[in-house]
C-alpha cells in the first residue's frame, strides 16, 4: 500500500497551521489535484473536537474521481485524522500533527507532520492515477506552507 510521510518546520504557529488545514472547503483554491470539495455535514463533538463529512473531487486532465471522507479536527491536541468512507479507494487515511517549536528570534514556528496511506480498489485506476497521486502528495505539505505564507504573511523557516 503506498504511503507518504513528511515533517516540515514552518514559520507559523501550530494553531494557525491547524486552522489552515481544517479549512477544507478552501482546498480547491490551492491544493494539487483537488478540483472540488463539498462539505456534507459538520458536527461538534465538544471540547474543541469536530467532524466533517466531505466529498473531495480530484482530477488530472480527463481523469476525475470523487471520494467521501470523514475528518476529525482535534483542536486541543492539534491533530487531524482523515478517514475514508466511500469512493475509488480500498483504503485511505491521513494524519496531521502540529507542534509549536521555539524560535531563536522569537517568531512563531511549528513542526507539521503529514502522513497518508492509500490503496485504490481498481488496479487499472492505480496504474492511471498512482504516479500522479504520489507526486501530488509530495507537494501537499509545500502547498499548505505556501498558502500559510500568503495568508499569514511570513516566509518559511529554514
Amino acid at each position: 500500500m503506498p504511503t507518504f510521510r513528511t515533517t516540515r518546520r514552518v514559520a507559523h504557529s501550530a494553531a494557525d497551521m491547524f486552522a489552515l488545514v481544517a479549512d477544507c472547503g478552501r482546498y480547491p483554491e490551492f491544493l494539487p489535484l483537488c478540483t472540488g470539495m463539498t462539505l456534507r455535514r459538520r458536527e461538534s463533538l465538544g471540547e474543541g473536537v469536530e467532524t466533517v463529512l466531505a466529498d473531495m473531487e480530484v482530477g488530472y486532465k480527463a481523469i476525475r474521481e470523487r471520494f467521501l471522507t470523514r475528518a476529525t479536527f482535534d483542536r486541543p491536541r492539534l491533530k487531524i485524522l482523515v478517514e475514508y468512507v466511500d469512493g475509488p479507494f480500498r483504503k485511505l487515511e491521513n494524519r496531521w500533527t502540529f507542534r509549536d517549536e521555539p524560535s531563536a528570534d522569537g517568531t512563531k514556528a511549528c513542526t507539521v507532520e503529514f502522513y497518508i496511506s492509500y490503496e485504490f480498489r481498481s488496479r487499472t485506476l492505480a496504474l492511471l492515477m498512482g504516479a500522479m497521486f504520489d507526486a501530488a502528495f509530495r507537494k501537499f505539505a509545500e502547498a499548505f506552507e505556501k498558502r500559510a505564507d500568503e495568508i499569514y504573511g511570513r516566509t518559511p523557516a529554514r
